[in-house]
């Protein structure tokens, strides 16, 4: 792969791993009053759900040489997280924020779990990005190395993200 290609990809990992979070933040503040047709957390955390699957699919794909299912996958995957992400935007610009109810041993789970899940969702993104990247301009050793690190991270994020929609949904 030409380094100015490289370095192209590397400006676009760059903007988009501040974008993504600095616009969340942003939105997550913008309030529109609009009912939406459907309830949207059980929607995200499904979708949540898939992107866990998909990863732990996409992780069996490679390490059977199913490189082009692999690729399959891990786009599948991005599309999941994009969708994720919109509808969570969504659904917290059109509604207020639940608050967790629970108490003892269960509220200081459900905070570590939602704080771990939010920092690392932050987090991941430049590795997903990189990972991404590294995969399609077949830099294949760099790829191999970044994703022993992405994947446990980009798992983590989904799985919490399932467990945090299923400690909360009774206080909806």
């Amino acid at each position: 792969m030409e380094a100015n290609s490289i370095k192209k990809y590397n400006k676009w990992i760059v903007a988009l791993s501040i974008a993504i979070p600095l616009a969340v933040a942003i939105l997550f503040r913008v309030k529109i009053d609009l009912e939406l047709p459907v309830f949207l957390p059980p929607i995200y955390a499904s979708i949540n759900a898939v992107t866990a699957v998909l990863l732990v699919i996409a992780v069996w794909a490679v390490k059977n040489g199913k490189l082009k299912l692999h690729e399959q996958l891990i786009k599948a995957t991005l599309v999941c997280s994009a969708l994720f992400l919109v509808m969570y935007v969504l659904y917290h610009m059109t509604s207020n924020s639940t608050a967790y109810e629970g108490d003892g041993i269960l509220k200081w789970v459900y905070y570590f779990i939602l704080i771990t899940h939010i920092i690392l969702s932050v987090a991941v993104i430049p590795f997903v990005l990189i990972t991404f990247v590294r995969g399609i301009t077949n830099q294949v050793e760099k790829h191999k190395k970044i994703a022993k690190i992405t994947f446990p991270l980009w798992l983590y994020v989904a799985v919490s993200g399932v467990v945090v929609y299923l400690m909360i949904s009774p206080y909806y």
